[in-house]
């Protein structure tokens, strides 16, 4: 790979890691209710499994793809249902004050699983190989998804960092419910280049 497509490479995996969407929403979310430190699987979860699905999609999950399109359309309705439960979820969250049940964080299994679902992930996949490993070599693939590897755990702990410092002016029940329902609609209004393409 040239140095200018490296240097391109970077600069994709860095926009796409570190703008909205699905995993940094949540990340946010759960920085804010959770802390850094319960959060921390869960960012080391995403970077893994992306890391993990890009060299799979790679490798030969695009082929699926290119022999039966209609898989991609059933993997986005999916991704798209869960992620409207989790929505739910997050807006219905109780303060842990209000005597509701407090809720765990994702795993770094569930984080990792969650990639497979996630239309931002899918997309960010795809165009990636595509654009930087288009003959689908080893190399091309595992330099793709080294790259990522680099920049997306420094892009998604951003997220996280800035819940903990939200969650510190969440306290006010008031507000934290505020913030939760705010959270569950960004994360379902994530869906809309998905569904709309």
């Amino acid at each position: 790979m040239t140095s200018d497509l490296l240097l391109a490479l970077t600069g994709f995996a860095l926009v796409a890691s570190i703008t909205p969407g699905p995993n940094n929403l949540m990340l946010m979310a759960s920085g804010a209710n959770f802390g850094l430190r319960r959060t921390l699987p869960h960012m080391l979860g995403i970077s893994a499994g992306f890391v993990v699905m890009v060299t799979l999609v790679g490798l030969g999950v695009m082929r699926l793809f290119d022999a039966w399109p209609a898989a991609q359309s059933l993997l986005t309705a999916a991704g798209a249902l869960y992620l409207g439960w989790l929505a739910w979820r997050i807006a219905r969250a109780a303060p842990p004050e209000a005597g509701g049940p407090r809720g765990r964080p994702f795993t770094f299994l569930q984080a990792a699983a969650f990639q497979w679902v996630n239309p931002k992930a899918w997309t960010m996949a795809l165009t990636a190989v595509t654009l930087y490993a288009p003959d689908r070599g080893l190399g091309a693939v595992l330099a793709v998804a080294a790259i990522f590897g680099a920049v997306n755990l420094p892009s998604v702990s951003l997220w996280a960092v800035m819940g903990v410092h939200l969650g510190r002016w969440l306290h006010a029940p008031g507000r934290l419910r505020a913030f939760n329902l705010t959270m569950a609609a960004l994360l379902l209004a994530s869906l809309w280049p998905a569904l709309a393409g």
